[in-house]
């Protein structure tokens, strides 16, 4: 038997998981608030019940990360996501204003393609099959080559899942033979109505150059300050804390650390002090080497790997119980490699003299992940106002980076799609939810009558000189007397009058 090659069996793969996935959209459209309830909780146990095993795997699989932190975001988008989204209304009338005679419809968009990283694959999977069907979507998924295994596991149980509770057959797949070409075929598949994509910049571009709606994110490159009225010791654990969850792996975790003169001192001895490595400049010079290639890229091999294994692959020593590297940096972008993106344990550090040159430092290293997150701690609340203007779409105060921006630790929205605005080049701001993934259709009734609106609108001036000219004339059948000819030169000359 002629065996065709990967290429064309991943289109044909595509084709025909759009197209099932198509029939499972229509059907699921027409569901309950309860039914699709029923769904979500078949899927949120199922993805409890196989969360430690799917971490496992993708860690297997990728090497990037850490079982623990993983099964944890498997938790968080399933179980936290679950409970802050299940009283969200995504179906049928959602607001209304009575007021103003108006209420908000939600439909579904229909068949949803979500692109899934290889940093975070099997949470990203749950995150974006539980945000489809609640808003009674179908979606289909398109796996990093790299991570295709335990995404393809990821999406399979919660299809089997949601199957269970009585959602349509296919409501949830996932490409197995992932290619260029495959993914290409499902970008522009005619069934597929909505995009999320979340990874490298070549695909959210490839996302948004389909011809489709879609809601790419950015790379992060959030800068951490330290300011001067903060504590110091509850800063440096929550940094510590972000940058290790998962070893780094989420892009809103930290990657600079900016701290004032007056803290310096007690910023370095605290980060020692909690697993800190302060690199030389010829150790900082030996990670960058393997941390970069091609410019300023990730090299793959190093993402979301332990302080210790990195440290040795660069031929440095350090303690035993290092948790990351941290090389003190002197300018932002090019020659300074550690200014850029690093999902990774490893951090830049900085030291300013006061708020404004922090200001404007950040300012520049969020340069390089422009409109993703960025990250304060002070107790000082007019810091907090000032920050607020920079071109980052979350400001995170006194939390880490990780858990914050992803809503865990914070009152954000629990998201692992977390949108940059157009500071980023993405068309949402937000953390990316069920609301995203609607279409609002808007019910107007008339509040004011349309055969009398002119007449009635006593703010419309325009042209009542011209109502006074028609009103003022006489009728056919009378005649005009000088009382007549005096009134209406009078009215001519007002017309006049105001044409001047």
């Amino acid at each position: 038997m002629e065996m065709f090659d990967k290429d064309l069996r991943s289109v044909q793969e595509a084709r025909d998981l759009t197209r099932k996935g198509k029939e499972a959209a229509d059907k699921i459209a027409a569901f309950s608030e309860e039914q699709i309830d029923q769904i979500l909780q078949s899927m949120k146990t199922a993805a409890s019940k196989y969360a430690v095993g799917l971490a496992e795997r993708a860690v297997e699989e990728t090497g990037f990360g850490k079982v623990m932190d993983k099964t944890y975001k498997n938790h968080a988008a399933s179980h936290l996501l679950y409970e802050e989204i299940k009283n969200e209304k995504t179906i049928g009338i959602i607001a209304e204003n009575p007021e103003k005679g108006t209420f908000d419809v939600a439909e579904p968009v229909g068949l949803v393609l979500g692109i899934i990283p290889s940093t975070n694959p099997t949470s990203t999977v749950i995150f974006k099959a539980m945000i489809a069907l609640k808003s009674r979507n179908a979606i289909v998924l398109s796996p990093h080559p790299t991570a295709v295994g335990c995404t393809k596991k990821a999406a399979d149980l919660l299809n089997r899942a949601a199957v269970a509770a009585g959602a349509p057959d296919d409501i949830i797949s996932c490409l197995s033979i992932p290619t260029m070409a495959g993914t290409n075929e499902l970008l522009h598949a005619k069934e597929v109505s909505l995009i999320i994509a979340t990874g490298g910049p070549g695909m959210v571009k490839a996302a948004y150059s389909s011809g489709k709606p879609a809601l790419g994110v950015g790379a992060g490159n959030s800068p951490a300050y330290i300011e001067r009225t903060a504590d110091v010791k509850s800063a440096v654990a929550k940094i510590i804390a972000s940058k290790t969850f998962d070893n780094g792996t989420i892009c809103a975790s930290e990657q600079s650390i900016i701290c004032e003169e007056v803290n310096k001192d007690s910023v370095i001895r605290e980060l020692k002090a909690q697993g800190g490595y302060f690199m030389s400049e010829v150790e900082t010079d030996k990670v960058c080497k393997l941390l970069f290639k091609n410019g300023y890229a990730m090299n793959a091999k190093f993402v979301g790997r332990a302080a210790t294994v990195i440290a040795e692959a660069a031929g440095i020593s350090v303690p035993a119980e290092t948790k990351v590297l941290i090389g003190p940096q002197g300018g932002v972008g090019q020659g300074y490699p550690l200014s850029f993106e690093k999902l990774t344990t490893v951090l830049a550090f900085y030291v300013v003299n006061n708020w404004e040159e922090a200001c404007d430092l950040s300012i520049q290293l969020l340069q390089n992940g422009i409109g993703h997150t960025m990250s304060l701690h002070t107790n000082d609340r007019d810091i907090v106002l000032k920050f607020a203007a920079k071109p980052a779409s979350r400001i995170l105060v006194n939390t880490g980076g990780s858990q914050g921006g992803t809503g865990i630790s914070t009152g954000l929205p629990i998201s692992f799609t977390l949108g940059c605005g157009t500071f980023g080049g993405s068309s949402v701001s937000e953390n990316v939810g069920p609301k995203h993934l609607l279409n609002i259709k808007k019910v107007a009734y008339g509040l004011k009558e349309v055969t009398t609106l002119v007449q009635d609108d006593p703010t419309f001036t325009y042209g009542k000189t011209e109502a006074t000219i028609t009103t003022s004339l006489p009728t056919e059948n009378k005649t005009i007397n000088d009382t007549d000819v005096e009134k209406l030169a009078n009215v001519v000359r007002q017309v006049l009058a105001s044409m001047n």
